[in-house]
């Protein structure tokens, strides 16, 4: 094989190569967009609280929200860490559990997010969420979220 039948036989093979990528990502590019309805939030102990349900689709995905209820006071201690026991629950409304969490989580002064409850629901459903934060001596003071899934 000549020197110019091997280039125009690698040149070729490039194109094609190039060519494959560019074809694939035109054919999937379908766009989703994500809808976040949240709940009042609640005030317990210095902190609050919130919970929110992300829609995407036919999909829900419930997440808690724990910060500080104001900034810290100017010159005062730094706030303590706080070990928080948490709940998060979701559910169709009339319908089936989406799941639910419990567990420990770690709190100083940045915001902390507690996800893991969610699921695909039918479109033109309604979704519950709640979220409750629990510290010693505070006992839980749910805060919840209701809303529809459109698709």
């Amino acid at each position: 094989m000549n020197r110019i039948a091997l280039l125009a036989a690698g040149v070729a093979g490039a194109a094609t190569l190039l060519a494959v990528p560019a074809q694939a990502g035109a054919a999937t590019s379908t766009t989703t967009t994500t809808t976040t309805t949240c709940g009042a939030s609640g005030l317990q102990a210095g902190l609050m609280t919130k919970v929110c349900a992300e829609i995407t689709g036919d999909s829900v995905q419930f997440y808690g929200q724990v910060s500080l209820a104001g900034p810290p006071s100017p010159g005062g201690p730094a706030p303590e860490t706080k070990e928080l026991l948490t709940g998060l629950s979701g559910q169709v409304v009339g319908g089936a559990s989406l799941g639910s969490s419990s567990g420990r989580t770690l709190f100083t002064a940045s915001t902390v997010q507690v996800r893991g409850v969610g699921g695909t629901v039918p479109c033109g459903s309604t979704v519950h969420g709640s979220f409750s934060v629990a510290y010693y001596p505070w006992n839980p003071a749910p805060v919840t979220v209701d809303a529809v899934v459109a698709c």
